[in-house]
C-alpha cells in the first residue's frame, strides 16, 4: 500500500454529462472550478462544458490515446508541484472505455493521489433502464474494429452471461449480423443517444432490433446489452437467482 506524498496535488477523475449538460453533480462543478488544470480528450468540447458552467481561466491539457506519454509527464509535473488536476473525457466517466488507465498506473507508481468524482456513465445509465437481467453482467467495452472481433464475440457468447458492448453507429448493423451467428436466440436491449433529444431505448430479438434500426435510426453511440438466453426474461431477481 502506497501513501501519497505530502504537499502534492491530487488528480480528480471527474464524470461529466453524456449529453444533457444538467447531468453534472454539484461536487464535479466545485472540483472543476477549484482545480488548477483540467486534462481532457478534446479541449474544444471541454471549453463548451466549462463555458456552460461559467468556469473560466482554466489551463487545459490535451490528453488522449495518441499523446499519452507526453501528457502524463506534464500532469505528473503539475501534481508534484502541488497543482490539483481534474481529468475529464468527452462524455461520461473517464477510464471506462476512455483514456486514463496509463495515467492512473503512472500516478500509482509515483505515489500520487487519485480521487474519483462519480457521476454520469453510459454503462450504468443503460443498465438502469434495461428490462433484461443485469444483476450480473460482463462489460466488454468496444470490440476490435477488424482483427480479433469474431473471436471476441465467440468468447462473450461462451460466457452464457449478460454482457454489454459499446458500439458506434457505423458498425451497429454489422454487430447485429455477427451476434445472429453466435447467439441467434439472444434478447437485446439498446440505448442510443442517451440523455439527448432523440434518446431511445429498445428491446427485442436480434431480428426485431435490426428491423427497427433499418429505418435510419443508427445515429449516435450505442450501448448494447445482450442477454444470451432465448427464453423470456425472468420476472424477478429471485427467478434469475434460482436459475443460476
Amino acid at each position: 500500500m502506497h501513501t501519497p506524498h505530502l504537499h502534492t496535488g491530487t488528480l480528480f477523475v471527474v464524470a461529466t454529462p453524456l449529453g444533457n449538460l444538467e447531468d453534472i453533480t454539484l461536487r464535479a462543478i466545485k472540483i472543476l472550478g477549484q482545480s488548477g488544470a483540467i486534462a481532457c480528450e478534446d479541449t474544444r468540447r471541454a471549453s463548451i462544458l466549462l463555458k456552460h458552467l461559467e468556469i473560466t481561466g482554466k489551463k487545459l491539457i490535451s490528453y488522449h490515446n495518441y499523446n499519452e506519454p507526453k501528457a502524463i509527464a506534464h500532469i505528473i509535473a503539475l501534481l508534484e508541484e502541488g497543482t490539483d488536476v481534474a481529468l475529464i473525457t468527452d462524455a461520461g466517466t473517464p477510464v471506462i472505455s476512455d483514456p486514463g488507465y496509463a495515467l492512473l498506473h503512472a500516478l500509482h507508481e509515483q505515489n500520487l493521489q487519485v480521487i474519483p468524482i462519480p457521476g454520469a456513465c453510459a454503462l450504468t445509465a443503460a443498465l438502469s433502464a434495461c428490462p433484461l437481467p443485469v444483476n450480473q453482467f460482463f462489460f466488454a467495452g468496444f470490440l476490435p474494429h477488424k482483427k480479433g472481433r469474431k473471436g471476441r464475440l465467440e468468447y462473450l457468447a461462451a460466457l452464457q452471461a449478460t454482457f454489454v458492448i459499446y458500439e458506434s453507429p457505423y458498425r451497429i448493423m454489422r454487430l447485429l449480423d455477427e451476434l445472429s451467428t453466435v447467439l441467434p436466440d439472444a434478447q437485446i436491449f439498446i440505448g442510443r443517444e442517451m440523455t439527448k433529444i432523440h434518446e431511445e431505448y429498445i428491446t427485442g430479438t436480434i431480428e426485431e432490433i435490426r428491423q427497427l434500426l433499418s429505418n435510419g435510426k443508427t445515429r449516435g453511440e450505442f450501448v448494447v446489452v445482450v442477454y444470451p438466453s432465448g427464453k423470456k426474461p425472468f420476472k424477478s431477481e429471485e427467478d434469475y437467482a434460482d436459475h443460476q
